[in-house]
């Protein structure tokens, strides 16, 4: 209306954050022992086709949803990380913390201990087993391998494979883009240095690094005062005099 000053009127609106929807229920675990019989060829050892195992895509599409929702449940929903840590894997001990993505070609062949940690990008080709010892650390981009193929190319073409279990100790660490290869044991506190690619058995309390990889030394007084080259501890890790 002409002589009226429009007034503009400001709403001031508080932003409010989205509830959470309520988690839905994760099902039991997809992989029962009934469906591990079925599975029994794939842990023989023996060289197979996926077509022998009764309903193998279907058994491990189930899990790969379960590994999609694992990478998208965000930080701030421990609880739910857990539960679907829990389901996914074959074991997943007190404490296990995974920096997602993590990628598994079935997960509930991997079992861990308590208190691993694993950073980003960890790949585990588990149709066969592949287990992980408590305290053990694992750095970025690195693949644990169970599963090969055969070299001769009429079976490779068929898609034949074969699996022997991969055993990680206990409080090993394992640096960034290592690969470790179907059969192989890395013992007790070891540690396998970066781009290391494994591919025969590494004995406990050694460090080993290369391509392929070699144990250098064992883990010995020196490092008793030493973390890195030259570095010593400062006077809170220093061991005490017995």
């Amino acid at each position: 209306m002409e002589g009226l000053t429009a007034r503009r009127i400001v709403l001031n609106k508080k932003s409010v954050r989205p509830a959470r929807t309520e988690d839905k229920p994760i099902a039991k675990p997809i992989i029962d022992d009934a469906t591990r019989e079925k599975m029994a060829l794939m842990f023989s050892g023996e060289v197979y086709l996926p077509d022998d195992v009764d309903g193998f895509f279907d058994l491990q599409a189930a899990q790969r949803d379960l590994q999609l929702e694992l990478n998208a449940t965000p930080l701030t929903n421990p609880k739910r990380r857990t539960e679907l840590m829990q389901a996914f894997f074959g074991a997943a001990g007190e404490g296990l913390y995974l920096e997602c993505p993590v990628y598994a070609n079935w997960g509930c062949n991997t079992y861990w201990g308590e208190r691993c940690y694993a950073n980003f990008n960890l790949t585990l080709v588990d149709d066969g087993e592949i287990f992980i010892g408590s305290h053990t650390m694992i750095g970025p981009n690195v693949t644990l391998v169970a599963t090969g193929h055969p070299v001769r190319p009429d079976l490779r073409y068929q898609g034949a494979q074969y699996s022997l279990p991969v055993h990680i100790g206990e409080n090993v660490w394992i640096g960034a883009n290592v690969t470790v290869l179907p059969g192989v044991t890395i013992g007790d506190n070891a540690v396998i240095g970066a781009n290391s690619l494994v591919t025969k058995d590494i004995p406990a309390n050694t460090v080993a690094y290369g391509s392929p990889c070699k144990v250098i030394r064992e883990i010995n007084e020196r490092d008793d005062v030493y973390y890195w080259r030259d570095r010593q501890f400062s006077e809170r890790f220093k061991l005490k005099e017995q």
